[in-house]
């Protein structure tokens, strides 16, 4: 019972402290029962609690590995190996089996688990933190805790409630918790719609655009905990899946060099950049294109689990086995060798097995217990979206500038290759080809299927699910149900 329903008791009643380590920036220990009077009593607890924040959205049923491996599965990229229920096989097919499904139940749970986390830190660090850290920290940290909440939002939306594009999102959302839940029998609240679940999104990522640094101390530490560019990177995602082409334009320009010549840059705060070869990105973790992954390290609990990591279900190659859950569909994204060169450089991110005559990603080599950092945004998706914001509000022609961002992203890993789209037609064909390359095993396939209302393409035995099917989103959580009297399922 306890775990069924642990996203609506208070973490708060849990100080989590640091331990010295690589990853000492986020990492908690077991944690120390305290009052929740006391939490955020000393400068040490108030950081603690901000650290638990980005530890619980790692955890391995979320950004740690599932959510990702769960935006790509349900793709027509990927074939399943195992038809292994626990690690999404019901997933891949487009049918999770029930309102009690791991997938369904898990998701739900770690993510509104992560909110109440939020809730809870930003009411003691607004009441507290003036005077025990001063006007300055407590602003960082209250926009680094409405950032995380604006991101587990926007997950869940992307799984449980109908796209923005099906009637302006006047459709069923989520319920909207915004205060902390301390204990049972708190947890009844209707589904705001899903029109109310962005506004209030954007209301977060606003908020974090302003009190956030614009940079912090280390490299490290400007990929692994939030600035002001990551809530501005965020925005251009949220207003993508809302359609707002006009919003990503405005704030991807805040981010981006303006012109159509490239090196496209972020010419303020953290100087976000394309990396030459992207094979650095993930290999050093911590570069400017990299505007936050999440690290992993050997300490106890700040590794996923098994059955969690991003090797486990995407990787078998010479050195790291992983499990193979998931192979690349013959027929998918990589057998385009027209759209897709073989001569380009992210094809080196895959790896094929002559044993099994199958290929795999291998964005994410390392072995057990696999320490690759998980993405959450980078400066490529940032620019791709700009690209097709500009794309899908110039229809009189190919837009130049998006035309140059997208070449800009191709000829990073294929020098020999120029993309000259002459209608606008065509230029969006080109962009949205172009992220199913950039970001395969990145978990964005879903969001850009979702956000434009697509029938999700048949795969190997799997049939195509159509907007109106059945599947095309989940149900709601049976925990949920179970505990809140004013819930709907889908």
């Amino acid at each position: 019972m306890k775990k069924q329903i642990k996203y609506i008791i208070a973490i708060g009643l849990v100080l989590i402290t640091n331990i010295s380590c690589k990853k000492e920036y986020l990492t908690p220990v077991p944690p120390t029962t305290v009052s929740d009077v006391t939490a955020f009593d000393t400068p040490e607890r108030i950081l603690g609690n901000i650290r638990g924040l980005y530890s619980n959205t790692k955890a391995g049923a979320f950004y740690g590995g599932r959510y990702i491996v769960y935006g790509d599965i349900r793709g027509e990229d990927f074939l399943n190996e195992t038809g292994n229920l626990v690690t999404g096989a019901d997933v891949w097919s487009l049918n999770p089996a029930g309102t009690s499904t791991n997938s369904v139940v898990n998701l739900w749970a770690q993510a509104y688990y992560t909110i109440n986390l939020c809730n809870f830190t930003i009411e003691g660090v607004t009441a507290k933190g003036p005077s025990v850290v001063g006007a300055t920290l407590t602003a960082n940290y209250l926009g680094e805790a409405r950032l995380i909440r604006a991101l587990c939002y926007y997950s869940l939306l992307q799984y449980y409630a109908r796209p923005f594009a099906d009637g302006a999102g006047s459709k069923p959302g989520l319920p909207l918790r915004i205060t902390p839940i301390k204990g049972p029998g708190s947890s009844d609240l209707a589904r705001s719609t899903v029109a109310q679940i962005y506004a209030q999104i954007i209301d977060d990522l606003n908020f974090a655009e302003t009190n956030l640094p614009l940079t912090n101390a280390t490299a490290e530490l400007n990929t692994t905990r939030a600035h002001r560019n990551t809530a501005i990177a965020l925005k251009t995602r949220v207003y993508l899946s809302m359609q707002n082409y006009p919003g990503v334009i405005l704030e991807a320009n805040k981010i981006v060099s303006p012109g159509n010549t490239p090196p496209f840059t972020a010419t303020s705060g953290v100087p976000h950049a394309l990396q030459p070869n992207i094979a650095t990105v993930f290999s050093t973790f911590n570069t400017t294109e990299s505007i936050m992954s999440f690290p992993m390290s050997l300490s106890s609990g700040d590794n996923p689990t098994t059955q969690n990591q991003l090797a486990f279900y995407f990787v078998r190659n010479l050195t790291n086995p992983g499990s193979a859950e998931y192979s690349l569909n013959p027929v998918g994204i990589i057998g385009d060798l027209v759209g897709w060169p073989n001569a380009d450089a992210r094809r080196g991110l895959t790896f094929f097995n002559v044993a099994t005559n199958k290929r795999f990603v291998n964005k994410y080599p390392n072995g057990s217990p696999f320490l690759d950092y998980p993405p959450v945004i980078r400066y490529s998706e940032v620019l791709l979206n700009l690209a097709e914001a500009l794309a899908r509000t110039n229809a009189a022609t190919a837009d130049p500038r998006g035309l140059a961002l997208l070449n800009a992203v191709r000829k990073r890993s294929d020098a020999s290759v120029t993309i000259a789209s002459t209608t606008q037609a065509q230029l969006i064909a080109a962009i949205m080809l172009e992220r199913r390359i950039e970001f395969l095993g990145e978990g964005l396939r879903n969001n850009d299927l979702m956000r434009l209302l697509q029938t999700i393409p048949a795969k190997g035995s799997v049939p195509a699910k159509a907007p109106t099917d059945q599947g095309y989103i989940w149900p709601i959580s049976a925990t949920e149900m179970s505990l809140n009297k004013l819930m709907i399922d889908n």
